[in-house]
């Protein structure tokens, strides 16, 4: 695979899911684990829906605390404290809906699901793993002690602020919405002239769900062309989505970033700058990909994801090894 050095995370990783694994019963097994190979790996989404996997209501509770564990580990601190929140806000939102009259999808913290695909123990041959529900999807590749893949990595939020209830004034993912719009209103008129691509935000990310990663060329203000405020609010932006993983994963994607150059990041906007209307922003610069909506809902419904346009899933390292074609 690789000479680079070990990295403790992905160790810690593949201990926790062989810990999973080994709690299951076996018809558990059988719908959480996958052949590594298997083109349910590349599917992924990210509204309420029922899911391949097992779900959280469907474990034992020492199986859950194992299976959170082994969601952790692919978790910045800050990451892990988001990942529980959205799940919880099921609840919230689910409340908030039956207040309003509204009916929709079932709101439940234990609609989420754990995949495994290959075999944690087999150090010869790449496995991963999936945790997905409602505004959750991690996607993990490993190989022997290396991580090959970390993305698709979504984290959403509806709403984005809760504004009834005990909970009120709770907002899960502020720093992705706030520090974007401090970086949109310190560009002056001719650099917002060249962010704002779009006069309205698209409904969605416009990657949406999508295996591979189709967009237009870079969009937008590069960093080469901003402020060293400004880019110091892109960098702070960029490092909200890249501190997501653990911390020595995170490390290699900057240490990769700044190879690749970071001047190279363009910075893009869909929507007025009111932050109460529609807006929608895109960080892009060769494989770095992050997208961020909040349109839905009156604008207080947020989807966003970072993305590797070649090596999602690790189809690059898997094309390198001639194993992709079995999948895509």
């Amino acid at each position: 695979m690789t000479t680079a050095p070990a990295q403790p995370s992905a160790a810690r990783m593949t201990h926790a899911a062989r810990d999973f694994l080994d709690s299951l019963f076996p018809s558990q097994r059988e719908r959480a684990v996958y052949d590594y190979l298997d083109a349910e790996r590349i599917f992924w989404y990210y509204p309420p829906a029922n899911r391949h996997g097992l779900a959280l209501r469907d474990m034992t509770p020492p199986q859950r605390e194992l299976a959170y564990s082994l969601m952790h580990t692919g978790l910045g601190r800050d990451a892990r404290e988001q990942a529980l929140e959205i799940i919880q806000l099921e609840t919230i939102l689910g409340e908030l809906e039956r207040s309003a009259g509204i009916r929709t999808f079932v709101r439940d913290p234990e609609l989420y699901y754990w995949t495994i695909f290959g075999d944690p123990g087999d150090e010869a041959s790449p496995w991963g793993w999936r945790v997905e529900g409602h505004h959750i999807s991690l996607n993990y590749s490993l190989w022997g002690d290396r991580f090959i893949s970390a993305t698709p990595f979504f984290f959403g939020a509806n709403p984005a602020e809760v504004r009834k209830g005990p909970r009120a004034g709770l907002r899960i993912l502020d720093d992705r919405e706030t520090i974007a719009q401090q970086l949109m209103q310190s560009l002056d008129a001719d650099q917002r002239s060249a962010a704002v691509i779009y006069a309205e935000a698209p409904w969605d990310i416009l990657t949406f769900n999508s295996s591979r990663v189709s967009l237009p060329p870079e969009q937008g203000v590069p960093a080469s062309e901003m402020t060293d405020a400004q880019r110091d609010l892109l960098r702070r932006l960029v490092g909200v989505y890249v501190g997501q993983v653990p911390s020595d994963l995170a490390e290699e994607k900057w240490r990769k970033l700044e190879s690749e150059g970071f001047d190279g990041l363009h910075w893009a906007w869909a929507g007025p700058l009111d932050p109460a209307q529609p807006h929608y922003y895109r960080i892009h610069g060769g494989n770095f990909v992050v997208e961020f909506d909040n349109r839905q809902n009156g604008a207080n419904h947020i989807h966003s994801v970072w993305r590797d346009i070649e090596n999602d899933f690790a189809n690059d390292i898997l094309s390198e090894h001639l194993l992709l074609y079995h999948v895509l």
